[in-house]
């Protein structure tokens, strides 16, 4: 659970960040993907989330976006909302401030988003102090762990059965090592959320 479903404790570290959107009286859960964007599985997603008219969310990495700068265009095109996701997915803890707010700032001129997310969901304070002075930090709710090569799609399809409730920010991968649990499992965890009374928004920018 300290992966999937991060600890209140860990949270009040950053209460500058957003962790989840609860709204009354209604079943909400915000679907997130990460590490994007690529031509072998964006295009994937997009097209699954069109067919359920779901709108999500996509924290880039700037030099994805840089290579395949038609994908962010398409991802805008759907009407989903988008985040900086560092241009080199940096991990904070490993990375001098300095630097590591550089490679925000590069990333930003690619990706023009007010929302930010840090890889591994990893931040000092320093840095934490820093973006929250330019961007809205959105964290997570409930992490699918569909990027783990010890995960099968039935795995994953359990943390979201598990960990997931009103105001979830839902976090997936678009990315090339969480492909073969992605395709089974977002469908289904898709499924099983829409069984259960879930609505799907993106996250406002």
């Amino acid at each position: 659970m300290l992966i999937e479903q991060p600890p209140l404790p860990y949270r009040l570290l950053f209460p500058e960040a957003i962790w989840r959107i609860k709204r009354k009286k209604r079943r909400v859960v915000y679907l997130t993907f990460d590490d994007g964007p690529i031509p072998e599985v964006t295009p994937w997603v997009l097209d699954l989330l069109d067919s359920h008219g779901i709108k999500a969310t996509f924290f880039l990495v700037g030099d994805n976006v840089r290579r395949h700068p038609e994908l962010l265009e398409e991802i805008r095109r759907r009407g989903h909302s988008w985040g900086n996701h560092t241009m080199h997915h940096l991990q904070g803890f490993k990375t001098e401030r300095r630097r590591y707010m550089r490679d925000i700032t590069e990333a930003d001129t690619l990706i023009d988003s007010p929302l930010f997310r840090p890889p591994h969901g990893l931040i000092r304070w320093s840095q934490a102090a820093a973006i929250k002075n330019h961007y809205n930090i959105v964290m997570y709710d409930l992490v699918t762990r569909d990027y783990s090569y010890k995960m099968t799609p039935d795995r994953v399809l359990a943390n979201v059965r598990r960990y997931a409730r009103n105001g979830s920010i839902i976090v997936f991968h678009d990315s090339l090592r969480a492909e073969r649990n992605l395709r089974e499992a977002l469908p289904a965890a898709i499924e099983w959320l829409k069984s259960q009374g879930y609505e799907f928004l993106p996250i406002p920018m």
